[in-house]
């Protein structure tokens, strides 16, 4: 009779520890896809923003921007060419203040 409780325990705890296995598994494997999707998300400030600029380089960035077009309008007379240097300039200012001022996250 001992050896028949005997043999019943060790099959449940045989079954209890491949469930054990396969849950640690699980959970194992949840942790890493939660890790991996994490650090493929971007990180983003209290305001929504991934990278944040100063209000005094965010007021630089406008005024450049708005002095180059009151200039192009005012000293180009032909219109074609306003049109091109005001999409040019449209275009090409992120990029200018991503190599000017960094993509810091501050």
């Amino acid at each position: 009779m001992s050896k028949e409780r005997a043999r019943r325990r060790a099959e449940r705890t045989a079954v209890l520890e491949k469930e054990k296995a396969v849950r640690a598994r699980r959970v194992a494997r949840r942790s890493f896809v939660t890790k991996a999707t994490r650090s493929l998300k971007p990180r983003f400030g209290r305001d929504g923003r991934i990278y944040h600029r100063s209000l005094r380089q965010r007021i630089g960035i406008v005024a450049v921007t708005v002095i180059a077009l009151v200039a192009i309008w005012s000293l180009i007379p032909e219109l074609a060419l306003r049109i091109i240097l005001t999409a040019i300039i449209v275009l090409a200012v992120p990029a200018l203040v991503v190599v000017v001022l960094g993509r810091r996250a501050s």
